[in-house]
């Protein structure tokens, strides 16, 4: 279909009402397509690698409902198992034998966990891991690093001040100053910050997002993560991964086994539910047999564990064996090589980051390796860029600070669009 042809009219229309009865038109801000100068698009279905608007256009989806659909939209395993899942009953506020075979399934994969506890998302996985840390040390404070995102948990809603290692300050309206002051904030892969940080304030946890990519994809450098390690295992922190994104997705373990670091705890969510809400977090059984009803950290869910969600897990999982993960990477280096190619060919000089299952590129002309750097971006560009993608059939991320979700699904005709589209939109812009 022409670029002409692409027209919206029906989600024009539904944008509209949408606007008077949700804030800004949408359940999450990302959706707006704000960030890229545009309205949302509105869609009716997805398949394999494809995304179907309301009105009639189709895209190669590189969102992938922002993680989670590692094999594809609407993959036949993952929804006869919901389908036979939901015969059986939707929900029970009960144990149920999926729940045990998950749970057996993640602690079998992700190194640093032994149990499990599961909830609805990973804003409420990220609260309890916290919660969590706090009682077992007895301190407060937490360590997070700037341009990383755990969810919005007010405590984390922080950005840095002035200075290497700062207590934070609110990054929203309704963070309390006390609530967001308890977190201190640092760079990304900055030694000398997390040295600092570590030795200046009594910490109950370090978290990090092992590979950052809500700033884009960032990946640690070369011992960043074992400092990590090291100062925790120095000062009593406890080390947490949020491994949200990256669980089940750079590698069967995550990135604590792709980088051979183990934390304390784990944040799980996304590929854990295959496209339904789920999300959990675990670690060794001395620390999780803290949680209630064992020990006395509260923490509940009415739909934890829900019945659908595992099923959809472990659906997804039982796709991902070594041969799924080599195509991961495959995909992943393909689509990296054709978006590095397009900028070339365009005579535009940007950086193109990577690893497996997760890419960004970057409308800047050096490495990013932190988020002043993802900030010092060419944002306008990327926007007009992201635009010109979405009328030529590319659905990207309407943000330059969300990474790219490669998927189980995309052909090799895929990324050949991709790239084609990509030099294309550059061209235009250029």
């Amino acid at each position: 279909m022409s670029a002409e042809a692409r027209i919206t009219s029906r989600s024009s229309e539904l944008y509209h009402r949408a606007l008077d009865l949700m804030p800004g038109g949408v359940n999450s801000p990302v959706r707006a397509m704000r960030a890229i100068g545009r309205d949302p698009i509105f869609i009716s279905s997805g398949e394999g690698s494809r995304l179907f608007d309301v009105d009639g256009n189709d895209y190669i989806d590189w969102v992938s409902s922002w993680g989670p659909l590692i094999a594809g939209h609407a993959h036949p395993a993952v929804v006869d198992a919901v389908a036979s899942a939901a015969t059986d009953g939707t929900t029970f506020g009960a144990p149920t034998k999926g729940e045990v075979t998950l749970a057996a399934e993640v602690a079998s994969r992700i190194p640093s966990v032994e149990m499990v506890r599961m909830t609805s998302s990973g804003t409420e996985a990220t609260m309890s891991a916290i919660r969590l840390a706090r009682a077992a040390t007895g301190r407060e404070q937490v360590l997070k690093f700037a341009g990383s995102y755990h969810g919005h948990v007010d405590g984390l809603l922080a950005e840095a001040g002035s200075g290497l290692a700062t207590q934070g300050i609110p990054a929203s309206p309704g963070v309390p100053e006390a609530v967001a002051s308890a977190t201190v904030v640092v760079p990304w892969n900055d030694r000398d910050a997390a040295r600092e940080a570590t030795e200046r304030f009594e910490l109950a946890a370090i978290l990090a997002e092992p590979v950052p990519a809500n700033m884009g994809v960032v990946p640690p450098e070369e011992g960043f993560l074992e400092l990590l390690r090291e100062r925790a295992d120095h000062t009593g922190a406890l080390l947490i991964f949020d491994e949200v994104i990256t669980g089940f997705r750079v590698s069967s373990g995550g990135a604590q086994q792709r980088y051979g670091v183990t934390p304390d705890l784990t944040i799980l969510g996304k590929v854990i539910g295959g496209g339904l809400p789920a999300a959990a977090y675990g670690g060794a059984a001395v620390l999780m047999e803290q949680v209630a009803p064992v020990g006395p950290v509260y923490q509940a869910g009415t739909l934890a564990g829900n019945p659908l969600a595992v099923a959809a897990g472990l659906a997804t999982l039982e796709l991902l064996d070594a041969r799924a993960y080599q195509r991961l990477e495959a995909v992943t280096e393909a689509l990296a090589a054709g978006l590095r190619r397009a900028f070339s060919e365009a005579g535009v000089p940007l950086q193109v980051q990577s690893v497996p299952g997760l890419v960004t590129p970057f409308f800047t002309t050096a490495p990013v390796r932190d988020y002043a750097g993802a900030t010092g971006c060419d944002l306008d560009a990327y926007g007009a860029w992201c635009r010109g993608l979405l009328e030529l059939g590319v659905y990207p991320p309407a943000s330059q600070f969300e990474a790219w979700f490669p998927s189980l699904a995309h052909s090799d005709e895929d990324i050949e669009r991709t790239a084609e589209a990509a030099r294309a939109a550059l061209e235009r812009i250029r």
